[in-house]
């Protein structure tokens, strides 16, 4: 039985860099696994409506053409096994894809397919079912609307095409860690009640699931790694028998691994921290402890496990509308005026031509002045700018009403103040609002398969049904004590903190890890909800829940119903919350002199 494996993560998200690959086989990192996340929930709809189109399509073609194509041979040299979801909503025809490559370079690589997300052929009995939406308690959208069904599965059926001997293992919707899971259950024949290591695996994978963001990307202090980013390196994880792990970076790359990269990395994109949620194992991260071996070195432990729950969350997808919009400059004196003299001009005009052919009131309009504080809820009122961005977008039920308004958006640009400006381009075109709708379904009645060779039968895979998660079973960890002191001075929340900051459909989660323990309390006593919510005012329409991570000197803010929808629902500037974040480290907060040092 190995003692340790190392993994890369050279993908996160469907668009990076097609660098990573070959910077992690050509570095001398001796890998044991490459693993690679491409699935979003708007890139499953994209996916589905491709496969609409065309039978043979449906999964990230740039994985087969772009990674797999050109790297093959140096894979199968260094044996390294590949884990990937790039299969999307036809997992079978990438796999089929990628055998013709291999037959094509005459190599000996054997491809294995995992199977059973993909519910839309259920699309009937599962609207038969009535299920609910799992936040907001909704019922389910119109039927025929309806682009993708999956369900997020887990990591064992991964492991178990492993076993099977295959080289490449790709899947279609899995949970992000769940590939880097699958490598060390099949390395360490954990079981699916050894929970402590189940969790600890889960969260190696959570941390080089984004690629860059673990080492440097993303990051508070970017100004470190400012003249690397062209060659930021992909993060490494060795992961150890007890599922401890040390995260590193491809040698002879740029960027940076430290406590701050790697625990935005850990806050990132989660809700509560000792309930996070996943098909094998339900993980609490409160206690994760992570220290700075040297440089470049970091060693994270403490993750604790808990039964596996018994349901899948699963993805719904579907179209409500349409929307448009684009992005102007102006120029000058008052230019945040003539922006919004202009935008609101747009949307006066589109309803002047509406109203003549009989289309109603747009849905939903939106028009941000970015460069005049459009993302802060607490303005300074001091502040001017002379060169601003107009960003203006609108949703309806008809395409044609769209049309119509980004047709006279630039058919006004005539009468527009002076000062306007823009990078020539086409003009945008109407694209359709993507919702989405999730819910819980019970793990039996999700039939998961493996398949192993284009001609053989396929192996149903056997998942434990898993338990109900009593959430209130769980311990909070108390506040930390404060120790009052009298020379107190203001200072920006980033002059004592970390700040990381991402979505969950229309959620947004704010991590905040101290710079040093010291300030743990300060920051635990003083930026409470209420301090939070003055921040984000602007857009917070619903609550906000905050929770402590001690282990790492962290807290973690989870803002419901704040991003407008969110993703391609939105009409936001910023509809995944990535500069929450920054916003938030704004925030002064008292500190002692004697502290500050």
């Amino acid at each position: 039985m190995n003692k340790s494996i190392r993994i890369g993560g050279a993908s996160g998200f469907w668009g990076d860099s097609v660098i990573s690959t070959p910077q992690l086989l050509n570095n001398d990192n001796n890998l044991d696994f490459i693993v690679y996340d491409y699935l979003a929930e708007i890139t499953m709809s994209i996916l589905a409506r491709a496969r609409a189109k065309d039978a043979s399509l449906g999964y990230a073609t740039d994985f087969v053409n772009s990674v797999m194509k050109l790297n093959l041979r140096q894979i199968a040299d260094q044996n390294v096994k590949i884990l990937s979801n790039a299969g999307g909503v036809n997992p079978e025809a990438c796999a089929e894809a990628i055998r013709e490559i291999i037959k094509d370079q005459n190599l000996n690589l054997k491809v294995a397919v995992v199977v059973g997300d993909d519910l839309l052929e259920n699309k009937s009995s599962i609207f038969k079912s009535n299920f609910k939406e799992m936040f907001t308690n909704e019922d389910l959208p119109d039927q025929s609307k309806v682009a993708s069904i999956n369900a997020y599965l887990g990591a064992f059926p991964i492991a178990k095409a492993l076993e099977l001997g295959a080289d490449i293992v790709i899947t279609g919707r899995c949970v992000d860690s769940a590939v880097t899971l699958a490598a060390c259950i099949h390395s360490f024949g954990w079981k699916e009640d050894n929970w402590n290591y189940l969790a600890g695996g889960s969260l190696a994978g959570h941390i080089i699931e984004c690629g860059t963001q673990s080492t440097g990307g993303n990051f508070t202090d970017w100004e470190l790694v400012s003249d690397q980013i062209d060659t930021m390196g992909y993060p490494i994880v060795e992961v150890l028998e007890n599922s401890n792990f040390t995260c590193l970076k491809s040698n002879n790359s740029g960027g940076l691994v430290s406590i701050g990269t790697v625990s935005e990395q850990m806050l990132y994109e989660i809700g509560d921290p000792q309930a996070y949620i996943l098909p094998d194992v339900v993980c609490d991260f409160s206690e994760v402890k992570i220290k700075q071996v040297e440089k470049d070195n970091v060693f994270i432990s403490g993750a604790i496990g808990y039964p596996a729950p018994n349901t899948y969350k699963v993805s719904m997808t579907y179209s409500d509308g349409f929307r448009g919009g684009h992005l102007m400059s102006f120029v000058g004196i008052d230019a945040a005026k003539k922006a919004k003299a202009y935008g609101d001009a747009i949307f006066k005009r589109s309803r002047t031509i509406m109203k003549i052919m009989n289309i109603s009131d747009f849905t939903e309009t939106s028009i941000e002045i970015i460069g005049n504080q459009s993302q802060y809820s607490k303005k300074n009122d001091n502040y001017i700018n002379r060169e601003v961005i107009l960003k203006y977008a609108a949703k309806h039920e008809d395409i044609k009403a769209i049309g119509i308004m980004l047709k006279e958006s630039i058919g006004l640009g005539l009468s527009t103040p002076p000062g306007l400006s823009g990078f020539a381009g086409a003009r945008p075109k109407p694209s359709p609002v993507i919702r989405l709708f999730s819910f819980l379904i019970p793990k039996s009645d999700v039939n998961v398969e493996v398949i192993t060779d284009a001609n053989t039968d396929a192996e149903t895979i056997n998942i434990s049904n898993g338990e109900l998660f009593n959430i209130k079973k769980i311990i909070r960890p108390s506040e930390p004590k404060l120790n009052h002191e009298d020379d107190l001075v203001d200072v920006p929340l980033l002059k004592i903190a970390y700040a990381r900051s991402g979505d969950k459909g229309n959620k947004a989660n704010i991590g905040i890890i101290a710079r040093d323990p010291k300030f743990y309390p300060i920051i635990c006593n003083y930026l409470t909800n209420k301090v939070v919510a003055e921040n984000f005012s602007l857009f917070l329409e619903g609550s906000i829940e905050r929770y402590l991570l001690p282990g790492c000197f962290a807290v973690n803010f989870l803002l419901d119903d704040v991003l407008g929808g969110g993703g391609p629902a939105s009409l936001r500037n910023d509809p995944q919350g990535k500069a929450y974040g920054q916003i938030l480290l704004d925030q002064m907060i008292p500190v002692s002199k004697k502290l500050l040092g």
